[in-house]
C-alpha cells in the first residue's frame, strides 16, 4: 500500500466516522435508549427540586365573619374579597369557606399570600352574569393574549397563591359555554388576526368593548364599547409564582378549567376535574416552567391535559412551556386525553409523562398543531401508561389541526420517548406519525408498545429516526 493510498483510506476512514457519529445517523436503539434513561433518570428530580409548595402563616380568615353567607343566591362575593384583601393585609393566611353554600356573584381576584381554602362540605358558587366579571382584565385566550371578561378565579402578577381544600368549586358554566360558544366565532377571527399582526396589547380590546386604564371611566381608545362573546375560564393566573392547587373538586367552566399562563412553580394535586360543556379541558399549562401534575381525575368533554404555548405569531417571542412532570393520574377524555398543543407555538421541552391511565378518549397522546403555529418541541418522554379505549389514535402527530389561516410555519418535533404502554382497543389506528415534507418528524422512540385489538394499520408519513422495539399491535411485531 502506497503513501497516498494511506492518506486516502484515513480521510475516507474519519469522514464515515464524523458521518455515522452526527446526530442524523446516530440515533440507533442503544443511543435512544440511552437518552431516554438519563432523561427519567434526572429530568423528574429537576422539576421536582425546583417544585416546592408556598407556606402561608397560621392565619384563617372565616369568610362569614365578613358577612358571607350558606345562602345559594346571597351575594357572598364582597365578603370573600375583604377576607382576601385582610388576609394579604396581614402578610398572609388562609381564608376559610366553611360548609354550606356560598354564591359568588362576580370573579374573585386572588392576591399574594392568600391560600383559598374550601372546607369539606362547602360548595362556591358562581354567576354567569356576564355584567359582574368586569372591568376586562388580560388573558390568554387560546393562545391570544388580551383583555377580556375576568376568569372566575383570577391572579395577575401574583406569588404564593393556593387553592385547596376537599370541597367544591363549580363555575355554573352551561349559559357561557353553550350560549356564547355559539357567537364567539366572529371574535376569535378578529382576535387571531390581531396576534398575527402583532397588535399591541392594549388594542386587543373584547369583554365589554372598555378598557379603561388610567381610571377615569372611559375607554382608552381602542375598545369600540361594543359587546364581545370570548368565554372566561374558570381559574386562570397569570405572571404568578408559588402556585398550589390541592385537594379540590372543580366542575362546569365556562372554558379552560385552570389555565396558568407565563407562571413558575406550579403544583396541582389530588384534584377531581369534571367539564361537561364544551372547551371544557381540564389542565392547560401555557407558557408554564417547574409544574408538578399528580393524583388528578379528569373527566372533560375536551382535552384532559394539554401543554400549551400560545398560538402563531403572537406566541414566538413569549416563551416555551418546559420543565413540566404528570404523574398518577386518571384521565377521561372527550378528544384528548393529554396532549401538546394545539396552541403550542412558544414550543415546548423536557415534558414527563407517566404512571397514568386513560380510561377513554378519542386520541390517547395527541401531538397537534398546523400550518400557522410554527414552534419547537422536543424532549418528551412518556411512560407506564394504561389505555382502556381510544376511538381514533393511541399515539398521533398531526399538522392539519382545524382552524388553519394559510401560513406556511411548519412545527419542528422531534425527541419523543414512550415506552411501557398498553392499549386495550384503538376503534381505529394505533399510530398516526405524520409531519411535512419540509420538517418531517425526527428521532421517534417507541419500546415495549402493545396494543391488543386495533381497527386500521398505522399510518407514517414524512417521519426520519422512528425507532421501535416490541411494538405489538394484535400480536404482530410493527416496525415503522
Amino acid at each position: 500500500m502506497n503513501q497516498h493510498t494511506q492518506i486516502f483510506l484515513l480521510v475516507f476512514l474519519f469522514l464515515f466516522s464524523c458521518k455515522s457519529n452526527s446526530p442524523e445517523n446516530g440515533f440507533t436503539l442503544e443511543k435512544a435508549k440511552q437518552i431516554e434513561a438519563e432523561a427519567w433518570e434526572k429530568g423528574p428530580a429537576k422539576i421536582l427540586a425546583n417544585v416546592k409548595a408556598p407556606i402561608f402563616p397560621e392565619n384563617d380568615f372565616n369568610i362569614e365573619k365578613y358577612g358571607a353567607k350558606n345562602d345559594s343566591v346571597f351575594d357572598s362575593r364582597p365578603a370573600l374579597m375583604a377576607a382576601i384583601e385582610a388576609a394579604h393585609e396581614a402578610g398572609g393566611g388562609r381564608v376559610m369557606v366553611p360548609a354550606g353554600i356560598y354564591f359568588s356573584d362576580g370573579p374573585l381576584h386572588l392576591k399574594s399570600g392568600v391560600n383559598l381554602h374550601i372546607s369539606e362540605g362547602a360548595i362556591l358558587k358562581f354567576s354567569d352574569n356576564a355584567e359582574q366579571y368586569l372591568p376586562a382584565v388580560k388573558v390568554r385566550w387560546e393562545g391570544t393574549v388580551c383583555w377580556n371578561y375576568s376568569p372566575l378565579i383570577y391572579a395577575y402578577q401574583k406569588k404564593d397563591i393556593a387553592l385547596t381544600g376537599t370541597g367544591i368549586i363549580d363555575g355554573n358554566g352551561r349559559t357561557w359555554s353553550i350560549g356564547w360558544r355559539k357567537v364567539q366565532k366572529p371574535d376569535k377571527k378578529v382576535l387571531r388576526q390581531m396576534g398575527n399582526d402583532l397588535l399591541p396589547e392594549d388594542q386587543r380590546v373584547f369583554a365589554n368593548g372598555i378598557l379603561d386604564l388610567n381610571g377615569d371611566g372611559k375607554d382608552d381608545g381602542h375598545g369600540g364599547g361594543k359587546p364581545h362573546w370570548l368565554r372566561p375560564a374558570l381559574i386562570h393566573f397569570y405572571e404568578c409564582e408559588n402556585i398550589l392547587l390541592e385537594g379540590l373538586t372543580i366542575k362546569n367552566s365556562p372554558f379552560w378549567t385552570v389555565h396558568p399562563a407565563f407562571s413558575k412553580n406550579i403544583i396541582a394535586r389530588n384534584l377531581n376535574i369534571y367539564g361537561g360543556y364544551l372547551n371544557d379541558d381540564g389542565i392547560d399549562p401555557d407558557s408554564c416552567e417547574d409544574v408538578l401534575i399528580e393524583n388528578c381525575y379528569i373527566e372533560t368533554r375536551d382535552d384532559a391535559i394539554a401543554i400549551k404555548s400560545g398560538r402563531d405569531q403572537d406566541a414566538w417571542e413569549r416563551g416555551p412551556c418546559k420543565n413540566v412532570l404528570v404523574r398518577n393520574c386518571r384521565l377521561n377524555s372527550g378528544v384528548n386525553s393529554f396532549c401538546i398543543g394545539s396552541e403550542m407555538s412558544g414550543g415546548a421541552s423536557e415534558i414527563f409523562v407517566e404512571d397514568c391511565h386513560i380510561l377513554s378518549g378519542r386520541h390517547g397522546l395527541n401531538f397537534k398543531c398546523n400550518l400557522d403555529r410554527g414552534g419547537h418541541v422536543e424532549r418528551v418522554f412518556m411512560r407506564n401508561i394504561k389505555m382502556d379505549e381510544v376511538r381514533d389514535a393511541v399515539f398521533i402527530f398531526r399538522m392539519d389541526y382545524h382552524g388553519y389561516r394559510g401560513n406556511n410555519f411548519p412545527t419542528k418535533f422531534n425527541d419523543f420517548y414512550a415506552s411501557n404502554i398498553i392499549c386495550e382497543k384503538v376503534d381505529s389506528l394505533p399510530f398516526k406519525l405524520v409531519g411535512v415534507e419540509e420538517e418531517p418528524l425526527e428521532r421517534i422512540f417507541l419500546q415495549n408498545i402493545k396494543v391488543k385489538k386495533a381497527g386500521k394499520e398505522s399510518v407514517v408519513k414524512y417521519a426520519n429516526k422512528i425507532l421501535t422495539e416490541r411494538v405489538v399491535v394484535e400480536g404482530k411485531n410493527v416496525n415503522f
